[in-house]
């Protein structure tokens, strides 16, 4: 592992790549509140085939926070990224709300996207399920401007597995990455997607964009609901994958099979053979 620290930078965004810089790039954004080390378990199995660049968006993980979260904003500023690093035609991935950043890229500036995969993004405002309470209580006032400053690593765990269908086991190096996203920050973000999001749902925005779409889905989503993913059909060419027994964090639920489904779906936008993740 490497990694591209340009904190200071006009973009602002901490970078980590991983795997050869030669082989065809592969562009991971994640959701409201995660951080880069949110893709971990499928960095091993991307990164033998792929060169992989992960963000920590700004005021996420080890990048600092901004003066603006509009989400055309943040495609602006991973636009930027991509064009220092000199890649284009990329496979771009996002989690959650992370989709929403991929998909105002893929609005900007098609010569970057060459293909586009979606995990547990909701299409639209009327798809989103009532939260978890302790989601509820976390996140949203009155109390979660103190409770956000004292989570401890078992209130941060717990928030995490409030979103899955069953238990996760996040390490502790993951739990202090996600420390490091700021309340302010994470409100912000939230307020900012649900605008972009009922602008224009997300399936509108890409039907006319021609970019080859993958959606994957829990079937079990405690956030959205996993019928809603099939809104996605009308975009032409899209495939949609429900994974049975999942929630909103397939990454961790399933990631294995995640890993395949996206180094599937990237091999056919690159042309090269599809692989499959080494077994653990």
């Amino acid at each position: 592992m490497s990694e591209y620290d340009v904190e200071h930078s006009s973009h602002g965004m901490h970078v980590i790549r991983d795997g050869p810089r030669q082989a065809p790039p592969v562009l991971l954004i994640h959701g409201s509140g995660a951080a880069s080390a949110s893709w971990r378990p499928l960095v091993p199995a991307l990164a033998a085939h792929h060169h992989v660049v992960r963000v920590d968006l700004p005021g996420c993980g080890r990048s600092p926070s901004a003066t603006s979260y509009r989400v055309p904003v943040q495609a602006g500023r991973i636009a930027a990224l991509l064009d220092d690093l000199g890649l284009g035609s990329v496979t771009v991935v996002g989690h959650s709300s992370g989709g929403y950043a991929a998909t105002a890229l893929a609005e900007q500036r098609p010569d970057l996207v060459g293909s586009l995969a979606l995990i547990s993004t909701g299409p639209s405002l009327d798809a989103l399920l009532p939260q978890p309470l302790v989601l509820r209580v976390l996140l949203g006032p009155p109390f979660g401007p103190l409770l956000w400053s004292r989570r401890s690593d078992a209130m941060i765990r717990k928030g995490i597995n409030a979103t899955a269908a069953r238990p996760v086991d996040i390490p502790d190096g993951v739990v202090a990455e996600l420390r490091g996203t700021t309340y302010g920050a994470f409100r912000a973000v939230m307020r900012e997607n649900t605008a972009y999001v009922a602008e224009r749902s997300v399936p509108e925005r890409l039907a006319s964009l021609g970019v080859p779409l993958l959606v994957v889905f829990g079937a079990a989503d405690p956030r959205w609901d996993p019928s809603s993913a099939r809104r996605y059909e009308t975009v032409p060419g899209a495939r949609v994958e429900l994974l049975p027994k999942v929630g909103h964090i397939p990454l961790w639920e399933a990631s294995e099979r995640t890993a395949h489904l996206l180094l599937e779906f990237a091999a056919q936008d690159t042309g090269t053979p599809p692989v499959r993740p080494r077994q653990a």
